[in-house]
């Protein structure tokens, strides 16, 4: 007598086991899928051990701006040099150096001592709101460009660098930054913009987390990418918050997921919640590893790369997604 199928199901899941989690970014071999981005759960080391206890497979350090690195009297560069060092001696997973520079000559220079501390890796965050109404777009391009050459010169660990969604052609920029010598790209830097006080009328800071919905368009474009850049490391930031959002991430085609505003909400434990969550997901779909799931939405997978394009929006505006 024929099984149900639920039956048969259930027996296909116990003899998968639990479906392999592990990847590799960078050039690194990673226990799971999942990234502890920069934030302040990452500025302390007693915070990074939790997030590696919760199965964070690499850590990326607080970004070392050069504003403040520069600033009369700062520590900062020193302090950050101390936590890679620190990191290194008690995290037994990647430790992953972030910067941020403006200037030519000074990206080099903060980039050596980072790894010189013992970094296992380095991300070039390219966050720069070009405001000069003379500055065209190609200028703003070939100056990023240019950063990640001079980095590239210096160093001999492997190099992201962390882009923004604004450039006009995203695809050729993100190839054009391959080029220049980067091993992978982090898709996407949030720009943060400042609101009004309206009752004592000045600008003042705002912060806001990201939210799931955020996710959409670095789906995109990593979905684009990975038939464009298929040995490039990928990875994706905005919006990851559930196993749901680390799942997708890995459907197209990202090496991994980043998580900060996650973290920063529920503290360490949601590492581990994400984690499962990938975990079940593939169980039920009969994914035995991370790898075999990967890219299988992706723009060479799925419907084809219009959907990622404008078929989207002409689906959406008639009603048929």
């Amino acid at each position: 007598m024929r099984k149900p199928k639920r039956v048969q199901r259930q027996g296909r899941l116990e003899q998968m086991g639990t479906p392999d989690l592990s990847t590799r970014y960078l050039g690194m071999d990673l226990t799971g899928p999942l990234i502890a981005s920069s934030s302040p759960m990452t500025r302390h080391l007693d915070t990074l051990l939790e997030l590696e206890a919760a199965g964070a497979s690499a850590v990326v350090l607080p970004s070392l701006f050069e504003e403040d690195a520069r600033a009369a009297e700062s520590s900062a560069l020193a302090s950050r040099v101390e936590l890679v060092k620190k990191a290194k001696d008690q995290l037994k997973i990647p430790v992953i150096a972030s910067l941020n520079a403006t200037r030519p000559g000074t990206w080099q220079d903060y980039a050596e001592a980072l790894v010189d501390a013992g970094a296992d890796a380095l991300e070039l965050n390219l966050y720069a709101v070009t405001a000069d109404i003379s500055i065209a777009s190609a200028e703003v391009e070939m100056e990023h460009l240019a950063a990640v050459e001079a980095v590239k010169i210096v160093v001999d660990v492997p190099l992201a660098v962390k882009l923004s969604s604004y450039y006009s052609a995203i695809s050729s920029f993100a190839a054009r930054t391959v080029d220049a010598g980067a091993d992978g790209l982090v898709l996407f830097n949030r720009f943060y913009a400042a609101d009004i006080d309206l009752e004592n009328l000045k600008l003042e800071a705002a912060l806001d987390l990201s939210v799931p919905a955020d996710q959409r368009l670095p789906l995109r474009w990593i979905g684009i990418l990975r038939a464009q850049l298929p040995t490039t490391s990928l990875a994706c930031t905005s919006g990851v918050h559930t196993g749901a959002e680390l799942t997708k991430a890995i459907l197209v085609g990202a090496d991994v997921a980043c998580t900060a505003s996650a973290v920063m909400q529920r503290g360490a434990g949601a590492i581990t919640e994400m984690l499962d969550g990938t975990s079940a997901w593939l169980t039920r779909h009969d994914f035995p590893s991370v790898a075999q799931a990967r890219g299988k939405m992706s723009a060479n997978s799925s419907r084809g790369s219009a959907v990622y394009e404008r078929a989207q929006y002409l689906d959406v505006i008639k009603g048929e997604w």
